[in-house]
């Protein structure tokens, strides 16, 4: 009898790994009698046979690689993997990711997909186009994407805080409690992809940092994907300096809609002025997205097409 040593991850979410109330290292258990498991963590002390510890510990692969894929773990996958049959799943065309319980994260319009084609071949993507068209939801869930395939290691979410008709000052609270609101929509995407268990890790590790673009001041950014959402209330000045943050094997994408611009009447976006500075450079890339990708209610395309009528 020998001890072997079998580690998780860190992107494996554990609680989905081993399953409700650990149903799912109980089966393992269950199909592999002849020996010990003991997890705790991200580890797990294996004892038995090395021929048969050997035997586990590549099953224990394969079943951790499919967890990591879908965001999903049941019994019926872990028996069709020791089985070595390939596990049932839903195919979808254009799939980003499996998000919480398994859910699927769909690039469901064609400039969505675009946004999927062009993060593979560009470091810097602007994604502009009206509220609820699924620009930063795709842009994130590609971030997401990225950090679970290891192809970098942190991803950074940013937003300029500016006040769109309220007054910062008077909202209650520190300037953490105060900044989150302008966040939150980051938040809400997050917690779409990825457990809270597990984001709650990556975010005091450090792992996922959601920041004001303030904060973005000073550092350089590397093995990462950065995403600036809002960018349309960016001045020239805020927008130059997060660009010139990307460092090595970094991917920005830069989202904003426009035609909702919060900046003072007087103040040229940041956004609208590095469209025209940054024309014809190569591994730059720009996707617009319009009323026919609103993916939310359908009454918010209708909303859309009523004010750009008034507006024309």
């Amino acid at each position: 009898m020998n001890d072997h040593i079998f580690e998780l991850s860190e992107h494996t979410d554990t609680l989905v790994f081993y399953g409700v109330n650990n149903s799912n290292i109980h089966l393992i258990k269950n199909l592999f009698p002849n020996v010990r498991i003991t997890a705790r963590g991200h580890t797990m002390k294996i004892e038995g046979e090395d021929s048969r510890v050997n035997t586990l510990i590549q099953h224990l692969q394969k079943i951790e690689k499919y967890c990591i894929e879908n965001n999903a773990l049941n019994e019926d996958n872990i028996i069709q993997i020791v089985k070595g049959v390939e596990p049932q799943e839903l195919k979808y065309d254009n799939l980003i990711l499996h998000g919480v319980n398994g859910k699927s994260v769909v690039a469901r319009t064609p400039n969505q997909q675009k946004l999927v084609r062009e993060f593979d071949d560009n470091d810097l993507l602007f994604a502009i186009g009206p509220a609820g068209s699924g620009k930063t939801y795709t842009a994130i869930a590609l971030a997401v994407k990225s950090l679970k395939n290891k192809s970098v290691k942190k991803i950074i979410l940013s937003r300029p805080a500016v006040e769109a008709g309220e007054k910062l000052g008077f909202l209650p609270g520190d300037m953490k409690e105060k900044i989150d609101p302008y966040l939150q929509p980051l938040y809400d995407a997050l917690q779409d992809m990825i457990t809270p268990v597990k984001l709650k890790e990556y975010m005091e590790n450090g792992v996922i940092q959601i920041a004001p673009l303030a904060f973005m001041r000073g550092r350089t950014l590397s093995d990462a994907v950065v995403i600036l959402d809002e960018a349309q209330n960016t001045t020239t000045h805020q927008i130059k300096m997060f660009l010139t943050r990307m460092g090595l094997n970094t991917k920005m994408i830069v989202t904003g809609d426009i035609t909702q611009i919060d900046l003072p009447p007087a103040q040229k976006s940041g956004l609208i002025d590095a469209l025209s500075v940054l024309k014809n450079i190569k591994g730059i890339a720009r996707v617009y997205f319009d009323k026919n990708d609103i993916v939310r209610h359908k009454l918010v395309q209708k909303i859309v097409e009523a004010y750009e009528k008034q507006e024309k």
